[in-house]
């Protein structure tokens, strides 16, 4: 795993979406300059599931801020789609994370711990939020279920860092 630091150039990464289109993951799409990535563990995990919802209600208030809102996992096509039909889900859903592609997106892999859980190693939950120069405004990386950004706080964050020219913070390294 390879750590992405705040201010770092996002690694544009693609992906197959649901709706059969390709995705970059850090080129915001349509008429918004910023981009949302929300890197999810699974169909397997209820958590993510919970928190998959809850980005689809509070999507409108990142497009309002300019910012494209994607969810991406590692799941083949069938269960990306049955996540999404499972929870009623319209936000845009990626699928088909590589282990390769998380290495470079520098989040937590981890292997199921049953046939039951899933298949193969997948991601651990992780937040981009690429602004529109292509770095990284906003990271958050977890290498367990448990620990996730509060979503409608990271929206109203953003509305603050974009109305007042708010600069990336947390950007020496420990």
């Amino acid at each position: 795993m390879t750590a992405l630091a705040a201010a770092s150039t996002f690694p544009k990464t693609n992906v197959e979406a649901l709706d059969g289109s390709t995705i970059t993951l850090g080129a915001p799409r349509g008429d918004y300059d910023w981009q949302l990535v929300v890197v999810y563990r699974g169909l397997h995990c209820p958590i993510c599931k919970t928190y998959l919802s809850k980005l689809q209600e509070v999507e409108a208030a990142f497009n309002e801020q300019g910012v494209d809102v994607v969810a991406v996992s590692g799941d083949p096509k069938e269960k990306a789609q049955k996540m999404a039909d499972e929870k009623n889900l319209d936000i845009t859903i990626g699928y088909g994370l590589t282990p390769a592609q998380m290495k470079t997106l520098g989040v937590y892999i981890s292997d199921p711990r049953s046939p039951e859980e899933t298949d193969r190693p997948f991601a651990e939950p992780a937040m981009f939020v690429v602004n529109g120069d292509g770095k990284i405004q906003i990271i958050d990386v977890s290498n367990a279920p448990f620990a996730r950004p509060e979503l409608d706080g990271v929206a109203g964050g953003i509305k603050f860092i974009r109305s007042n020219d708010y600069p990336i913070r947390g950007t020496h390294s420990s």
